[in-house]
């Protein structure tokens, strides 16, 4: 009875996400709409289909989760390195924009290493990927005040494991948005 129902769940799931090619053909082929008509969807409270934004839910603005969806919550660092990649840029300027929506959101952003190297050094990479983040975030305008850092070094590790892909998920910087 359980695997009948798991079935029909995933039925269900899957002919929610079916979009038909009139769909694809308003929205595009990648299934992205251009800014104006976004705003003017935001402006009615109707997507291009007629559907109403309010009927889909979604996480409220300024939340962690809506950080994570909006714009990501990490990047990455090469091995023994502090610098941002293009990459990297492309995502704390995605995260400058979202504070500059957000005004009050404050974020700490957490520095991480891989299990290479001695805890103290590992503590000072992190702190150093922290700070990379914060000072770009300052350059794009956001105010000091609205971003913190602290680094964990090799103490929290993303992906558990001593092998190139583990070590790569784990030389990294996380965003937080700070509750109250």
């Amino acid at each position: 009875m359980r695997k009948l129902l798991s079935l029909f769940a995933a039925a269900l799931l899957l002919a929610a996400c079916e979009s038909t090619s009139q769909d694809q053909a308003a929205t595009g082929s990648e299934g992205a709409t251009t800014s104006t008509e976004s705003a003017a969807s935001q402006a009615d409270g109707a997507s291009s289909d007629g559907v109403s934004s309010q009927a889909i839910p979604g996480p409220e603005g300024g939340t962690q989760e809506h950080l994570v969806v909006n714009v990501g919550d990490r990047v990455f660092f090469a091995f023994d390195k502090a610098s941002l990649s293009d990459e990297a840029q492309s995502t704390v300027e995605r995260l400058a924009a979202w504070m500059s929506e957000y005004p009050s959101a404050t974020v700490t952003v957490e520095g991480h290493a891989d299990e290479r190297g001695t805890r103290e050094y590992n503590l000072a990479l992190g702190a150093r990927r922290a700070n990379a983040v914060r000072d770009y975030l300052i350059v794009l305008g956001v105010d000091p005040n609205r971003v913190k850092t602290v680094s964990f070094g090799e103490e929290r590790p993303a992906v558990q494991g001593s092998n190139e892909e583990a070590w790569a998920q784990n030389r990294r910087a996380v965003f937080a948005v700070d509750q109250g």
